[in-house]
């Protein structure tokens, strides 16, 4: 295992190496630096063959990997609850990612089919596969791991951090009615809250709580979308496949439950203000008609062409959740919820550069939400086992109620298009739970730094 992991970061290491020598001595050359990927800079891009363009397919990815340094005493390696990039002093290949898509045309005149298949392979991909819940419904002992087989066990457990995830898998159809219905079937990322896995599509490294412990990453089921006007879109599906009210569903269990996915979102006429309101509930699993349910609230606002402001509320409930001294008959339960607000602030210098801090209050008010490490819990998989962490899953869970605080500030450069340079400092903070350095602390300060080059 060790030897794998060590080849694993040499090959990170050496691919990272030779795509920044490419890029220190292409960097001069405007065609290099306006090009939106790698492949295309070189003039290998591959969708700009008569194939690809022929059948509207695009084929595209990135390479995302991260360093970072816990400034506090950092017994485990692990910097806590904070997920993604969550080892001090190792080099993380996070994310090397590929997709394949047919867009389809929304319009409300004819029939279009398409579709998308997305493939993550890095220390990223624990977090990322549907992996669901377990241990939730009566008659289940707390340390039952029965969590589907979609994409588990892809890669084996041979690695102890590196993994595959199929993120996204889906059928897309326009149905040619009003301005045409944009459907989604399959599995999916969900359209909850503002951060997101993909990596260039944030402006932060590291993910806030919120969207770590509090919202679903994924999908299985169907959604469809619908733009009214230019201010008015909405959207509403269903999901299943999990023991958690949808949330990161498989396809072979639970396959008899269905939640509600959908939301609504306005748009000002200069595109400058936006207000999203999203939410997922049903019952938790086809054993268990309690509600298991989530909505999120976020506000975006330009304030200037330079300066961008975004806030995020989200509330998350769950009905008759085991607490930590529950026994595996179920006797003792409690409802929880959990619930916070994000606040961003992000200043663009200029084209290349801008800056940015984030302050999150996440609230776990009945301490069955956040684990740390979080990979721990990630990792635990089908076979009961902890190929990451060792041991039992649940000595993890800090199992109390505590708030949780982080502020972050970062920047982006980008001296190409398709490169993007983030260092990122963060203080974290709870009220209650030791949460940092293997349960033992309430703070910790982090630096960190990453790459992205999209191919």
């Amino acid at each position: 295992m060790r030897n794998n992991t060590t080849l694993t970061k040499s090959h990170s290491r050496a691919c990272l190496a030779g795509l920044m020598v490419i890029c220190s001595a292409s960097a001069g050359a405007d065609s290099w630096t306006e090009a939106s990927g790698l492949l295309g800079a070189a003039g290998i891009d591959p969708n700009a063959s008569k194939f690809m363009t022929d059948h509207n397919l695009k084929v595209g990815g990135w390479l995302n990997t991260s360093i970072g340094a816990n400034m506090n005493s950092n017994s485990d390696g692990f910097n806590g609850p904070v997920t993604f990039n969550d080892r001090t002093g190792e080099l993380q290949m996070n994310q090397l990612y590929l997709y394949l898509q047919k867009a389809i045309n929304v319009n409300g005149d004819s029939f279009d089919i398409g579709g998308r298949v997305d493939v993550m392979y890095g220390t990223d991909a624990a977090f990322t596969q549907a992996y669901g819940s377990f241990g939730l419904d009566p008659g289940d002992a707390v340390t039952s791991s029965d969590r589907g087989n979609w994409d588990l066990n892809l890669s084996g457990h041979g690695e102890r951090f590196y993994g595959l995830a199929l993120p996204q898998a889906y059928a897309e159809f326009n149905l040619p009615f009003g301005n045409g219905i944009a459907v989604k079937a399959g599995h999916f990322y969900t359209p909850i809250g503002y951060e997101v896995v993909t990596a260039p599509d944030n402006f932060f490294i590291t993910k806030p709580y919120t969207m770590q412990y509090g919202e679903p990453f994924t999908h299985t089921g169907i959604l469809a979308t619908y733009a009214y006007n230019p201010n008015w879109t909405v959207m509403g599906g269903a999901v299943t496949g999990s023991n958690s009210g949808g949330w990161d569903g498989n396809w072979d269990r639970d396959l008899g439950n269905w939640a509600w996915l959908g939301g609504v979102t306005w748009t000002s006429d200069d595109a400058g203000t936006s207000l999203a309101i999203t939410s997922t509930a049903g019952d938790r699993s086809e054993n268990s008609n309690d509600t298991w349910a989530i909505y999120s609230i976020v506000g975006k606002h330009n304030f200037t062409d330079k300066l961008h402001y975004i806030i995020q509320h989200d509330h998350g409930f769950a009905n008759n959740i085991w607490t930590a001294s529950a026994a595996p008959n179920g006797t003792a339960t409690q409802d929880a919820e959990w619930y916070g607000i994000n606040q961003y602030l992000i200043y663009d210098v200029n084209d290349k550069v801008s800056a940015g801090v984030r302050a999150e209050w996440f609230r776990d008010h009945n301490g069955i939400r956040v684990y740390g490490p979080g990979r721990c819990y990630a990792a635990a998989g089908n076979e009961g086992a902890n190929f990451a962490c060792g041991g039992n899953y649940l000595a993890s869970n800090f199992q109390e109620a505590s708030g949780y605080y982080a502020v972050t500030a970062g920047m982006s450069y980008k001296p190409a298009k398709w490169l993007n340079l983030r260092p990122n400092v963060r203080y974290d903070f709870t009220d209650n739970a030791k949460a940092f350095d293997n349960g033992t602390r309430h703070n910790q300060f982090l630096v960190t730094a990453d790459v992205v080059i999209t191919f």
